[in-house]
């Protein structure tokens, strides 16, 4: 990590002349731009910066969509106020002479922008702190390493791809041998960018892997989520090859997965030590609204195409001890007690997905919610409620129900709704189209 004192001496002795400022969109993404390192220092890390306000209207493909309250052709697009959060300056190692810091989205007048993912989870955080909780997240992020390049992917239309290893490589350690190369590059070059590493391994697929980092705090760990993910695939571009973090690239392999881990601490104890009352009625809240918040942890039509039986995603919201068929697995003890919620894929915004699930455990706790039975056996198998099968089924229920909205607020609510609904018609009008054609030529 830097200081801006640290900031300047790096500029001036010549070893950084470039500042990445930039924020995370509805989709997990950085958006931003790069600086003169002195005109960063002289400017924008007192005063900040702009950026359009469309970019937080847009979907995948970069394209403005309607629907949005904050940002629209009849509005103008006009900017918003990128302000640097000094605590996330660091060096980027495996860009030449670079520097980063991530910024908070608000208005020209200072407002702060509500639908922004980062100042989301932030509202959540600050609830937490309010009820006297101190919320510690983890996120373990599984990937696709693949043989081609971006280009090369890009210019096959994304079929056939070449997982870097050909059988599965689930802790198998000469496998995961063969790209340690390459693995090992991130590893060091996330810990010299500040990011606490603890393991790699190989994951239930051929290519599929896992990188892990140290737990934190809620923000810190969505920011080091979205920097890490960004900065993986820059070093797979500069490797000549590529990671996908899509929940399902193909229907025929396992999906990725984006395990959260989350407790609440007090006074630097973790609160859910001995499956406490804190403990039961925060995982309480968690299992009864993860229905209503699908959305914000299953944000996309690709995202629910992970979710089948038999292949290591839940389908359930049951909860168990050390039970992976189950969305909300119970590990560590003691001190190290903690949920792990299985139902996130790699595909998520960290920071709607630990907002969700934040908001969900607070609201069990300030409603007193009682934990139902520990599931035994296979879950996928069991009649326990189902988490929504189609993102269709989650904008229904988010559109029925009002924990979100009194959680999150209308706002925040309506903005990533109009973000899931604009995502349904576009798939509804391929799938029309399609079927159109198909139809055509059997006729």
């Amino acid at each position: 990590m830097l200081t801006l004192e640290e900031l300047r001496s790096e500029v001036e002795a010549g070893r950084i002349d470039t500042v990445v400022a930039a924020f995370t969109d509805m989709q997990g993404r950085l958006l931003g731009k790069r600086e003169q390192a002195e005109y960063f220092l002289e400017e924008s890390a007192e005063h900040g910066l702009e950026g359009c306000n469309y970019l937080l209207a847009l979907d995948m493909e970069m394209d403005p969509q309607a629907g949005y309250g904050m940002a629209s052709w009849d509005k103008g697009y006009g900017d918003f106020h990128l302000v640097p959060d000094p605590a996330t300056l660091r060096r980027i190692p495996w860009l030449e002479g670079t520097a980063f810091v991530l910024c908070d989205v608000g208005w020209e007048d200072g407002a702060p922008v509500a639908a922004s993912p980062r100042q989301v989870l932030k509202a959540q955080v600050e609830r937490a702190r309010a009820a006297g909780f101190e919320p510690m997240f983890g996120s373990e992020l599984e990937f696709f390493l693949l043989k081609e390049t971006y280009a090369e992917a890009h210019a096959k239309g994304y079929n056939d791809l070449t997982p870097s290893v050909p059988y599965i490589l689930d802790y198998h350690v000469l496998a995961t041998t063969y790209d340690e190369p390459f693995i090992r590059a991130v590893r060091k070059g996330m810990k010299a960018a500040g990011i606490q590493v603890e393991s790699s391994k190989g994951e239930a697929w051929p290519g599929q892997q896992e990188i892990n980092f140290h737990f934190s705090d809620a923000l810190t760990m969505a920011d080091n989520h979205v920097i890490y993910k960004n900065g993986i695939k820059e070093m797979a571009n500069l490797h000549g090859c590529s990671v996908t973090f899509m929940a399902k690239p193909d229907h025929t392999w396992i999906g990725s997965s984006c395990h959260v881990h989350s407790s609440l601490w007090h006074d630097g104890r973790n609160t859910f030590d001995g499956e406490s009352e804190t403990f039961r009625q925060y995982l309480a809240g968690q299992i009864a609204c993860m229905s209503e918040l699908a959305i914000f942890i299953a944000p996309n039509i690709n995202s629910y195409k992970r979710y089948a039986a038999g292949t290591w995603a839940p389908t359930t919201l049951a909860w168990g001890h050390d039970n992976r068929t189950c969305g909300f697995r119970i590990v560590g003890h003691g001190q190290a007690l903690r949920s792990e919620s299985r139902i996130p894929g790699a595909d998520a915004n960290p920071y709607l997905a630990f907002a969700a699930l934040l908001a969900a455990g607070l609201y069990g706790i300030e409603k007193k919610l009682e934990l139902p039975p520990a599931f035994t056996g296979n879950a996928y198998e069991s009649d326990v409620q189902r988490f929504p099968h189609t993102l269709r089924e989650a904008i229904a229920a988010l559109e029925q129900g009002s924990m979100a909205k009194q959680a999150l607020g209308a706002e925040v609510v309506d903005h990533y709704l109009n973000y899931a609904r604009t995502e349904q018609a576009q798939f509804d009008k391929v799938v029309t189209g399609y079927e159109r054609e198909r139809l055509f030529e059997r006729g």
